[in-house]
């Protein structure tokens, strides 16, 4: 059996190694941690691929920019 759990460091806890217990018993388990990087996960669809790299040769070229009305934030 495989499981693969995106979370956030700091929502760890105890609750969350016990549904592990409780999921795999007294089976050994391997647990791998790797740090994610949401460009490369966006970056995996072509699609995705070709908006983002427009949109950074844009912003590069000075070219659809959009500056939304400042007041609205104050």
């Amino acid at each position: 059996m495989s499981s693969t759990y995106r979370l956030k460091a700091t929502d760890l806890n105890d609750q969350f190694l016990q549904s592990l217990k409780t999921l795999y018993g007294d089976r050994e388990i391997e647990i791998v941690v790797c740090e994610t990087d949401e460009t490369e996960y966006l970056l995996r669809s072509s699609e995705n691929r070709r908006r983002l790299l427009e949109a950074i040769d844009d912003v590069e070229h000075n070219r659809n920019i959009v500056i939304p009305d400042q007041k609205q934030f104050q």
